[in-house]
């Protein structure tokens, strides 16, 4: 019994032996389905590699060829297999291949060429057309890549896939993977319109960092076509005569697949031209090109799209893939847009800078003036504002500016102070007429200006005591039409007040009004009527008075007569007589006659009317003689006592 658990023990001791025989003499090898296995040929009567990392001749080393899953048969104790995982590129990343033997890249060659290499499972293949050592520029996309590890080192987002290595390729293989990190070299160039998102209107500007360098001044490399699929097939693109540097074109929305380490990318905003603007761009790429501006300007040279230059033709509202590095875009505004000298506002982006213009007036007061300027930029001579001036905001602060202030300064030498504030509207008006001349020689056009109210500088007193005099004036002009409005006011509200009670009285208003005007109606008939009896009774009057005239002028030269000849008899008698009573005879004889006269005239002694003159009175010339009769007589009288 014993001997038989000898025996066997024996055979299970000789199974052991014999299949750990088995197992170290590598004739048997199982490799799992998720595996690879790279075989390792312990020795051969080939010899060893004697260059490059593989055995491609049979030699011992590393073999190029792999085994998948399952069980492998080899020479007993000749062949060592390394099993390693595969590579696994997850969706949406990118995997980087790196050649650990091959051709040496030439000088200025930054990644492997890859032209003639169709992938890197086939590594025969690889190394015999040429295959060049270093990083790939052929990349791996998602999936399951079977590669062999001990002459490809690939690295994804989640690791790195090689055989073992020692600590300068370690460290090497970790400075890349820091430089992909930090580029996001794992990840495609993703850039979407998204509203509302900081990615928004966003591009790509590339640059290349292997292939020929960029020729004599030149800032950008030349956009080669549409054939590299945007920079995602590097073979095609330098085939095609791309150069290392920053790209002229640029990437727009889209997914791309780019080799990193062959082209990094830079965001940029798309440049967008608002409504209202024009946008002139200013190339520093292209060809030289024809002068377009014509021979009457001579501020530069205006040139076709694509040229270097001042492109003549300005960009229209809308938005623009425009790549920044190759030029710029100047906006220049196409509506009218204000200009304005005060400290603190602003009319648009271009006045920022602009302060009230310090006036000096004709009675050395030092006012500050406010004023707008509204100008217009016609859309197809923008480029020559840009030309001429580099942009609006130095044409604003290097010409307009000095030219407006030096205008106003110079009228205002020929005010006074007063003058300059009540001939505002005369300024304004003038300095529109001479100002639109002078803009148009920068080829702007003015529209209008506006003035404001001149102000004193900060801690003058002056001027404000001239404006609060001035405020007085006006103040006490104003009282004195308020009161003459509010005389006005009262003397309407009597005329109102009398206007409401004529109104309450009109029915006996009207009635007194119709009484007076009878009343007055009668007078006016009786006026008549007197006026006519009046005249009717001083033309009898006059007819009377005439009559008596003529009767009494004739009897009186009558009675004269007769007088004057009794007179002259009884003169005659008296002389003759020479007695003393011959005067009283005289008297009593003219007395006697004169009565008789009278009665046989039957003339009133004293007449009715009453008519001026000596001849006109018979009984005034009776008078007069009687009294000179008498004075005689007193006389004789005196002369004899």
């Amino acid at each position: 019994m014993s001997s038989l658990i000898f025996g066997l023990m024996v055979v299970a001791v000789a199974l052991l032996i014999a299949m750990l025989l088995l197992l170290v003499s590598g004739v048997i090898k199982y490799i799992p389905n998720d595996r690879i296995g790279v075989v390792e040929k312990l020795w051969s009567s080939s010899g060893s590699v004697q260059s490059g990392l593989l055995a491609l001749k049979g030699e011992a080393g590393l073999q190029a060829e792999l085994r998948r899953g399952g069980f492998h048969f080899f020479a007993p104790f000749q062949y060592r297999v390394h099993i390693h995982p595969m590579v696994s590129v997850t969706q949406g990343t990118i995997g980087y291949v790196f050649a650990r033997d091959g051709i040496d890249l030439p000088a200025g060659q930054t990644l492997a060429d890859n032209a003639g290499i169709a992938d890197f499972r086939d590594v025969r293949s690889f190394l015999a057309n040429g295959g060049q050592k270093g990083p790939q520029r052929m990349i791996l996309r998602e999936g399951t890549h079977i590669i062999n590890p001990a002459l490809f080192v690939v690295m994804t987002e989640e690791a790195t896939y090689s055989m073992s290595l020692d600590a300068k390729e370690k460290i090497y293989y970790e400075q890349m993977r820091g430089l992909l990190d930090e580029r996001g070299g794992f990840t495609p160039v993703v850039i979407k319109e998204t509203t509302g998102s900081h990615d928004s209107d966003q591009l790509a500007v590339v640059t290349v960092q292997d292939g020929p360098g960029l020729l004599k001044d030149e800032l950008l490399a030349p956009d080669v076509g549409d054939s590299h699929n945007a920079f995602q097939e590097p073979e095609k693109f330098l085939a095609a005569g791309g150069r290392r540097g920053r790209q002229e074109r640029v990437l727009v929305e889209g997914t791309y697949f780019i080799n990193r380490l062959f082209a990094t990318v830079e965001f940029i905003k798309k440049t967008v031209i608002p409504v209202g603007y024009v946008g002139v761009v200013v190339s520093y790429t292209g060809h030289k090109g024809t002068d377009l501006s014509g021979t009457e300007y001579t501020h530069g040279e205006l040139v076709e799209s694509g040229c270097r230059g001042v492109w003549r033709d300005p960009l229209m509202p809308g938005k623009y893939a425009f790549n920044t590095y190759a030029g710029k875009i100047e906006l220049v505004p196409t509506t009218n847009f204000v200009l304005m000298w005060k400290s603190g506002e602003s009319g648009s982006n271009f006045d920022k800078n602009l302060r009230e213009i310090t006036l000096i007036t004709k009675d050395a007061f030092e006012p500050q003036l406010p004023l707008s300027v509204v100008v217009h930029i016609d859309y197809r001579k923008a480029p020559m504002v840009v030309q001429r001036f580099g942009n609006v905001a130095q044409l604003v602060e290097q010409t307009l500016d000095p030219m407006v202030s030096s205008y106003f300064k110079n009228v205002s030498q020929t005010k006074t102070f007063i003058e300059l504030i009540q001939s505002r509207s005369e300024l304004q008006a003038n300095a529109s007429e001479d100002m639109r001349q002078r803009f148009q020689a920068y080829s702007l056009e003015f529209q209008e200006v506006l003035i404001g109210t001149p102000k004193p500088q900060e801690g003058d007193n002056k001027i404000e005591n001239i404006m609060a005099q001035l405020r007085d004036r006006q103040i006490a002009r104003e009282q004195v039409e308020t009161f003459a409005q509010k005389q006005i006011a009262a003397d309407k509200e009597r005329e109102l007040n009398e206007a409401e009670q004529r109104a309450a009285k009109q029915k006996e208003l009207t009635g007194s009004l119709v009484d007076i005007s009878i009343k007055e109606n009668q007078g006016a008939a009786s006026v008549k009527a007197a006026e006519k009896r009046r005249q009717e009774i001083e033309a009898l009057a006059q007819a009377e008075r005439f009559k008596q005239e003529m009767e009494g002028s004739g009897r009186a030269s009558a009675i004269r007569s007769v007088g004057e000849a009794e007179a002259a008899a009884i003169q005659a008698k008296s002389e003759a007589m020479q007695g003393e009573g011959a005067d009283k005879q005289l008297m009593q004889t003219v007395m006697l006659r004169l009565a008789e006269a009278f009665e046989v005239a039957k003339v009133p002694l004293v007449p009715q009317v009453q008519m001026g003159g000596a001849d006109s009175n018979a009984f005034s010339t009776l008078l007069g003689l009687m009294s000179a009769i008498k004075a005689g007589e007193l006389t004789a009288t005196a002369d004899k006592s």
